[in-house]
């Protein structure tokens, strides 16, 4: 369900409390947003460094954003892709069915992700309102909890027990978290707050599984309202997957509106790295104008790196699956990290022991998809019984979790996503083909509507993912578990290399793992620019004094350190 948690203000802020929430923080509170929009732009390099070449691995978000603002800067960007340009922002079609995509991987974004949102704009890219549960732009909703239906067009149509779950989540997450404080924080970007609260908050609960922390609520004392909250939830859905890992990976995500107002983008996501692999920016240092990372690399990028070793003169060099090798000053790593650590043969000096440590104890979630387009969006047709939508969007506990309904007109073609699944519930669909998994999926919705054909309106075959079994991915996205507070600090704070020994310098981590908030597009973005600072500094540039980056603030805004011992 929609997460109706208090967001009231102290009064003292006066206006300032309409301040839009956005991912600022709460662990590195620092306004990516405002340092995209400066007009003093993201810093330079000595001309002397001007076409100094630069490897990006991985042609994700992170990789692409990370390589098309170096290519601005003057330098020149080469990008190691292993598959397909996009990495998890994977936008499919239909055989036969033109026009019709599917979002295999990220298909929702807050409007809290504002440096993502930059880019987005950049590029030209619309969106519109996503069909979560019960949001204003779903027609209905259907909550479906052992073998009992409950039919909603708001929240006010589901039975009391829902109201008192959503009201013990907002007295949880008050009397544990100081959710109206640092909620508040976050919106006027009151660094000191934000940070005196989030150190309390981290000490205490580096060690709290989600499960714990309702657990300890006298609010979450009944087990039928903690089994709820984990089949249906907030925002998007039932969180009872997420229910071992860190209690500070949900109140980050709460914390900054990331599971509010989603919205997708018209066509699909992955023209976002596409349309930037094509980008030609005015304003690039060195380049003649109509330069882009695709006419630097001749329209296709460097194949998948298959080694990353430390060579004289600091340098590290790449062999890639062509047999290429090539040496450079400087490297941006933003796959997933584990990759680190099986499909790429590495020097163990790339990075001090701590970080290779972290990279080891990564915890990944799994997730799968299924898709089918169909004729037209026959759910909306009312039922003749009951006056009802046909067909809604559906939250159950059965196998299928989550089923969403994607349609652009009364009169076009359609798509079905007919199951939404994480971990465990993932896991159960890895061994059937995307034909046995549809098959299973509609016996378990037509016991939901069991009046309902949904098979009539199939027009095509059925798409499908497993992220976990997808071999340069290995899951969906990094989620930590309790204790790995430490492990995040020190990836995320790799791009400040004047804190690493020399010769374990010019290589710098981005991508959504290495961020505090895995699994968001701003996550990915934020730390290719975290990068891009890193590799600028590296080479002898700097930023303009008028717009520091987040490598020049960071010993006034850096993470809460926790003690080692």
């Amino acid at each position: 369900m929609t997460s109706t948690v208090p967001t009231t203000v102290h009064d003292e802020l006066g206006p300032e409390a309409a301040r839009p929430v956005t991912m600022f923080g709460p662990d590195f509170p620092y306004a990516y947003d405002d340092f995209l929009a400066h007009p003093a732009g993201l810093g330079s390099v000595p001309a002397a460094a001007y076409g100094t070449e630069v490897a990006v691995v991985g042609g994700g978000l992170s990789g692409v954003v990370a390589a098309y603002e170096l290519m601005r800067m003057g330098l020149r960007p080469v990008l190691y892709e292993a598959d397909r340009i996009g990495g998890r922002l994977r936008t499919v079609g239909f055989d036969g069915c033109e026009g019709l995509t599917a979002e295999m991987g990220a298909m929702r974004f807050p409007p809290s992700s504002t440096a993502f949102q930059h880019y987005v704009d950049l590029v030209g890219l619309r969106t519109r309102p996503f069909p979560n549960p019960l949001s204003p732009e779903t027609p209905s909703t259907v909550v479906d909890l052992k073998g009992t239906s409950h039919y909603a067009r708001t929240l006010d149509d589901l039975p009391d027990v829902y109201h008192q779950v959503m009201d013990a989540w907002n007295a949880c997450l008050e009397g544990g978290a100081r959710f109206s404080e640092m909620h508040a924080a976050i919106r006027v970007r009151d660094v000191a707050k934000i940070r005196e609260i989030w150190s309390e908050l981290v000490a205490r609960l580096d060690n709290q599984t989600f499960y714990g922390f309702l657990c300890d609520s006298p609010a979450f004392a009944s087990f039928r309202h903690r089994e709820i909250f984990g089949q249906v939830g907030f925002g998007t859905g039932g969180w009872d997957t997420d229910f071992p890992n860190s209690i500070l990976e949900i109140l980050r995500v709460v914390y900054t509106g990331a599971d509010d107002e989603h919205r997708g983008i018209v066509g699909g996501s992955q023209q976002l790295p596409l349309r930037l692999w094509d980008a030609q920016p005015a304003d690039a240092a060195h380049w003649p104008a109509g330069t882009s990372l695709s006419s630097l690399h001749g329209g296709t990028p460097r194949p998948a790196v298959t080694r990353l070793h430390r060579t004289a003169g600091n340098r590290t060099t790449v062999t890639d699956a062509s047999g290429d090798i090539r040496s450079y000053r400087a490297v941006v790593f933003t796959a997933q990290s584990w990759m680190l650590l099986s499909k790429i043969d590495c020097d163990d000096s790339l990075f001090p022991i701590d970080h290779w440590t972290a990279m080891e104890r990564t915890h990944y979630m799994e997730s799968s998809k299924l898709f089918v387009p169909v004729d037209r969006p026959f759910w909306l047709d009312p039922d003749p019984r009951t006056g009802r939508d046909t067909m809604s969007m559906t939250l159950t506990d059965r196998m299928t979790r989550g089923t969403y309904l994607l349609d652009d007109g009364p009169d076009k073609p359609a798509v079905i996503c007919l199951s939404y699944t994480w971990c465990d519930d993932s896991l159960k669909w890895l061994p059937l083909s995307a034909t046995e998994r549809m098959e299973v999926m509609l016996k378990s919705l037509g016991e939901i509507y069991p009046g309902v054909d949904i098979r009539s309106h199939v027009i095509g075959n059925p798409v499908t993912v497993s992220w976990e079994n997808e071999p340069y991915f290995m899951g969906a996205f990094k989620a930590n578990l309790p204790g790995h507070y430490r492990y995040q600090r020190r990836l995320f704070t790799h791009f400040m290399q004047d804190r690493l020994p020399a010769d374990q310098r010019g290589v710098f981590l981005a991508g959504d793992d290495i961020s505090w908030t895995a699994g968001w597009a701003e996550g990915a973005v934020q730390t290719a620019l975290n990068a891009v600072w890193g590799v600028m500094t590296h080479l002898g540039g700097g930023t303009d004094p008028a717009n520091p980056g987040p490598g020049d603030v960071f010993d006034t805004i850096c993470p809460v350190e926790l003690p080692e011992d």
